[in-house]
């Protein structure tokens, strides 16, 4: 028996699978988050520990025979968040998240760095987490002079789980301290952003062997001795995982909290200037790359609290088949944007507004948006090369028929819906843990999931769409000039 654990912003979750893959149990347990300031959100690593305790326990306790012959855990989690530890392990303060945007002005500098695009693959956005730990020693100078080591989210975890610091190379990309293509710390950006290679954690690849659980967890846990942890990866390279988005020309769009559009690739291929990301795949030898924006169905969930209805009752009355776009549109940059704008300042809006506007109206502008939004990360995509001729559709999102309708037309490209199962990043990670502790080969563990449905364009409503997005991506400049 193997595991998966994922680490969300919301929550984590412990996936019970066999050797097949197959899954057996799950457990999750919530978290939640906290912005003290505008621009900032933090969680406490402590939270992450008492979570995942949490979800291991309910396996225990609901699966304790398949429990007793686990061999091995694998980690996925949240990118980008700068967990501060002092010289004896110790939390130094909260981690600043993903969507931390505070160090806007940090990344801008180190952004215009000489070689920093170069060799790091990517533009610096406020989000990665060079930049916060900058922010750390200019706000809290105290704090950083105790800085010894810089982990992220998962990995804090996996020390948790081992005692040993190490990452792997798809979540350590998303630092602004690899060199993405070398796969190893760059010692140049560190010295150039105020860091030092001994206040990184040891580099391995997402299928390697960080070392087994600590006898006393594993005891208290009522574990075999000896369950080996594997680095795992970062959230979006552990779906790819999870989908068996592995070679040139696999990839995804996952419709969650955020929203990415993701390419495997075959070799390293940046072009940072898009505003697409280049990292290293959780796999050996492999990259991929994708368009980020910030806020896919949390755009829908925020529309949700402010008409006091649940989103599924939203889309629900959209039905579920299109008819063209609506007169109405969103732009759903709540958070600010990544693909292609790196934007962290940027708000969203409604265009054309009516005194007829009804509930509907506003929920089809902002499935609309987040498709619309969704297609400039396409056309981002394309300029570094990236073939994509259709693609899987995972999260909570694609969950709506019209939604996935919208975006097949959106994107022209079929979309796939898989069959009811869990393909995302626990299963990635706990795929992860199965290459690692078996030694099978990630094409033989990490398949392609039965499609359940294929979406196809609505080629009688594409250049409606296509009209569309034009007006859409032509609103970000008219926007930003009146922010």
């Amino acid at each position: 028996m193997f595991i998966g654990l994922d680490l969300g912003t919301s929550g984590v979750r412990a996936l019970l699978v066999d050797e097949a893959g197959t899954a057996i149990n799950s457990a999750e347990a919530a978290l939640t988050v906290a912005h003290p300031y505008p621009g900032w959100s933090e969680q406490n690593p402590a939270d992450w520990v008492a979570a995942a305790m949490t979800a291991l326990r309910q396996l225990c306790e609901d699966t304790p025979e398949e429990m007793a012959r686990l061999r091995g855990i694998g980690l996925s989690g949240h990118m980008h968040g700068a967990t501060l530890l002092d010289q004896s392990g110790e939390v130094l303060r909260p981690c600043l998240l993903w969507n931390d945007t505070r160090s806007h002005d940090q990344a801008q500098r180190f952004d215009a760095l000489p070689g920093m695009r170069q060799i790091s693959g990517n533009i610096v956005f406020p989000g990665f987490t060079a930049p916060k730990v900058a922010w750390v020693a200019e706000n809290e100078p105290e704090m950083f002079a105790k800085l010894a080591k810089v982990l992220l989210p998962k990995d804090y975890l996996s020390y948790w789980l081992t005692g040993r610091m190490v990452s792997d190379m798809s979540d350590s990309a998303g630092t602004s301290w690899l060199d993405v293509g070398a796969r190893a710390w760059s010692p140049e950006l560190l010295a150039a952003t105020g860091m030092r290679v001994d206040q990184m954690p040891e580099l391995v690849e997402g299928s390697d062997v960080i070392g087994s659980m600590r006898p006393d967890l594993a005891a208290d846990l009522g574990l075999p001795e000896g369950v080996q942890v594997v680095a795992g990866g970062g959230d979006n390279a552990a779906s790819a995982c999870g989908v068996g988005a592995l070679s040139e020309g696999d990839g995804f769009v996952s419709l969650g909290t955020s929203g990415v559009l993701l390419a495997a690739r075959d070799g390293f291929a940046p072009r940072a200037e898009s505003a697409v990301h280049t990292f290293c795949h959780a796999i050996p030898g492999a990259w991929y790359q994708m368009g980020v924006i910030l806020a896919a169905t949390d755009s829908l969930n925020w529309l949700s609290r402010i008409v006091g209805a649940r989103p599924a009752e939203l889309t629900a009355e959209l039905g579920d088949t299109i008819a063209g776009p609506g007169n109405l549109r969103f732009l759903p940059y709540l958070s600010g944007e990544r693909t292609p704008h790196n934007d962290s300042a940027v708000r969203g809006a409604f265009v054309g507004l009516d005194i007829a506007s009804t509930r509907t109206d506003l929920t089809r502008a902002v499935v609309e948006g987040v498709s619309f939004a969704l297609r400039d990360n396409l056309e981002a995509l394309r300029l570094t090369g990236a073939d994509l001729s259709r693609v899987l559709a995972i999260g909570g999102g694609a969950r709506s028929r019209y939604w996935i309708e919208v975006l097949a037309t959106v994107l022209n490209m079929p979309v796939d819906l898989p069959e009811q199962g869990d393909f995302g990043a626990a299963l990635g990670a706990a795929r992860l843990a199965i290459c690692g502790v078996t030694g099978a080969a990630p094409s033989d563990v990490m398949t392609k999931p039965p499609v359940a449905e294929t979406i196809l364009p609505r080629a009688d409503l594409r250049a409606a769409y296509d009209d569309a997005y034009a007006a859409f991506a032509a609103s970000y400049p008219t926007l930003k000039a009146m922010q």
